[in-house]
């Protein structure tokens, strides 16, 4: 009982560590790894990804030779998080296939494309947790340049379209049907994947940006072949599940209201109290997985 105990607690740290060390690469240093670093690895008859996972574990200081609790690491964590994407995967998107996206901007938003580098680190899918506890952050590279659609507000960015949202958002597309609420409205990519379902009736947006929703009307949905589904409203995620949503009897609720986990826990508990409301409606949520693993 003792051992499973400090095996638990082991877990634990291990855990810790690794997203410790993901943090501070993904926000200070997420392009430091370059082709040529890349392809000298390679040569020794090793994957893109070993390879990227060497350079990775040597800047974080581990020693995967020499070390047995760093080599653990490298074998429980690293092996199961790196990801070389196939860029013709996504290419291939229906959204990214159809819809153009122009620059502009309107207020303090900004519609452009953005890019990740090549060899440059992301996050590319919710954590996975293994049945001991090991919770494994999911991280993408492409071997060229790949270019994203984004939305930038104060010139941070606020909302994107990557390999991240495609991803985590196929089972909520997938999943949708009938009469479907989404709060968040972003660049309108879950609206645009679940209005080409025939399974879905209608689809009423909740967005409280006023210059988000008036790019998207201008410039993105009359792009979209079934825009006849979508209804925009400006108001209150909170406010309209709490008074709106139980009078609209919606078969499916999305809501996408976070930036990543750091900011989506609180909302997330917040959303979830107001599910008893609507007891027939199937709720869904973004990065759920991710975020259940810090709560």
């Amino acid at each position: 009982m003792e051992r499973n105990y400090e095996l638990a607690e082991k877990i634990k740290e291990d855990n810790y560590k690794v997203f410790a060390l993901l943090s501070k690469y993904l926000n200070h240093s997420p392009d430091f790894i370059t082709k040529e670093e890349i392809e000298e690895i390679v040569q020794g008859g090793v994957s893109y990804e070993y390879a990227f996972m060497v350079i990775l574990a040597a800047a974080f200081g581990l020693d995967i030779v020499d070390i047995d609790e760093d080599k653990d690491l490298f074998n429980n964590y690293f092996k199961k998080m790196i990801h070389k994407l196939d860029a013709s995967e996504y290419a291939n998107n229906p959204y990214y296939k159809n819809i153009n996206i122009p620059t502009i901007k309107i207020g303090k938003s900004e519609l452009k494309y953005e890019r990740y580098k090549p060899f440059e680190g992301f996050v590319c899918n919710d954590i996975i947790q293994t049945k001991a506890g090991r919770q494994i952050p999911q991280i993408g590279f492409f071997e060229s340049e790949f270019m994203f659609p984004a939305i930038l507000e104060n010139n941070r960015i606020w909302m994107t379209i990557t390999p991240n949202e495609i991803e985590t958002m196929k089972e909520a597309v997938d999943q949708a049907f009938g009469h479907v609420l989404t709060f968040g409205l972003g660049l309108g990519y879950y609206a645009y994947m679940i209005s080409e379902k025939d399974e879905v009736n209608s689809i009423t947006v909740v967005d409280t940006n006023g210059d988000v929703i008036d790019l998207f009307k201008k410039y993105i949905v009359p792009q979209f072949k079934n825009a006849g589904k979508i209804k925009i409203i400006k108001a209150d995620a909170f406010e309209y599940a709490r008074t709106q949503m139980p009078k609209g009897k919606y078969d499916f609720v999305f809501t996408d209201l976070w930036h990543d986990v750091s900011d989506g826990k609180d909302m997330y508990l917040k959303m979830k109290t107001y599910e008893s409301l609507s007891p027939k409606t199937v709720f869904s949520y973004w990065i759920e997985k991710s975020i259940l693993c810090y709560l």
